[in-house]
């Protein structure tokens, strides 16, 4: 599955990849990426879900909307479309399958009121994946992280009970925390996020926690 997940030097594609083995992704999936950014979930969906499925690309940002097509079209991805929404006012021209998020929720307003558009948007029976940190629960050198620009830098903590108090199902949870020590992808990654090198310093970046949720059929 992994080798499938075409992610540009993501040192969180083991949790993507869990995720979507664990919902059986494949090929005619309809899905949307809600908070895309770059679009490297998103191309990475569309090479599993192929030419008969789609991918909607949402992301607030207008200039996010050229950065995926820029993606789709190097990958060659045509079932990509790329939509300027922010995830408070999600809405589809289809029902989807799957509805994912990742880093979106600490950045939002509101997170539930996010999560509860995006059930609203798949079919009954459909899947919600949200993956979202705890960040003070990563470590630099044994202290603790924080992302003074986040809104809820802590939302991962409460990602299961977000799930269910928009109406669905909480089918699976765990977190995944990278670790490394010296150079490395985990020592790049905390630098590109915070603009710190950690240098030799031992580093556990902060746990991802993956929810997956249903609509009830």
């Amino acid at each position: 599955m992994s080798e499938l997940i075409g992610l540009r030097d993501d040192v969180y594609r083991r949790p993507l990849a869990t995720a979507l083995e664990r919902l059986g992704l494949e090929g005619g999936w309809y899905c949307v990426d809600v908070g895309a950014g770059g679009g490297d979930v998103s191309v990475a969906l569309a090479e599993m879900v192929g030419q008969n499925g789609r991918v909607y690309a949402v992301d607030s940002d207008p200039l996010a909307r050229d950065v995926v097509a820029r993606a789709a079209a190097a990958a060659a991805q045509a079932q990509i479309i790329a939509l300027t929404q922010a995830g408070e006012d999600l809405l589809l021209p289809e029902p989807v399958d799957l509805a994912f998020c990742r880093f979106l929720l600490l950045h939002v307003h509101d997170p539930v009121v996010v999560v509860r558009r995006m059930a609203a948007v798949v079919k009954p029976g459909g899947w919600v994946v949200a993956q979202e940190p705890i960040t003070s629960a990563g470590r630099i050198g044994g202290a603790p992280l924080s992302m003074p620009d986040a809104r809820h830098q802590d939302i991962g903590a409460l990602l299961p009970s977000l799930m269910r108090d928009a109406g669905l199902d909480v089918i699976d949870a765990w977190g995944e925390s990278p670790a490394g020590v010296g150079p490395g992808p985990v020592a790049q990654y905390l630098e590109s996020l915070t603009g710190v090198d950690p240098g030799d310093e031992p580093v556990v970046l902060p746990p991802l926690v993956t929810v997956i949720g249903r609509r009830h059929p």
